[in-house]
């Protein structure tokens, strides 16, 4: 989907101040808040906006240690595996990967003692040949999304 300059500076706003009325969004960027709706919703129906829930820290929920597992699979079994780890409360995201392994899991764990717990569940599930766990240390680029929204916009003026 192709977004242009109003689009950018929306989607800015709502990165910036997620918790602000659309009524305020129409008013800080002056346009109607008819038009500022149907931009809304127009993002939200082609899939550039996903969601509008809070975001959450796992460390603050005392889950402060976080691991990427890297997962094989036996071929064919990709979807019960997926299935199964949805059902794992401590896999916060999982995605089919290529490279060294199947699916990669972002993982979040009390302490190391439990996170091994939660990788011995993953290891007994069925299909499941091996993990590969990385363990962060520290966060260096935080999750953002506005660096690309304001790629975008620039190149939407060119």
């Amino acid at each position: 989907m192709a977004v242009d300059e109003l689009d950018t500076r929306i989607l800015r706003l709502l990165l910036e101040q997620p918790r602000t009325s659309v009524r305020e969004y129409a008013r800080i960027l002056d346009v109607a808040r008819g038009t500022l709706q149907a931009r809304l919703d127009r993002m939200e129906r082609d899939g550039v906006i996903t969601g509008t829930g809070p975001s959450l820290s796992p460390a603050a929920l005392d889950h402060p240690v976080l691991a990427f597992v890297h997962i094989e699979v036996t071929q064919g079994h990709l979807d019960d595996v997926g299935d199964a780890l949805a059902a794992v409360p401590e896999i916060v995201e999982a995605f089919s990967i290529t490279g060294g392994g199947d699916l990669l899991a972002r993982v979040v764990g009390r302490d190391n003692a439990h996170l091994e717990d939660v990788i011995q569940k993953l290891i007994s599930l069925p299909g499941v040949v091996r993990t590969r766990t990385e363990v962060a240390l520290r966060e260096r680029v935080p999750y953002r999304l506005l660096p690309l929204v304001e790629s975008v916009g620039r190149a939407a003026r060119v």
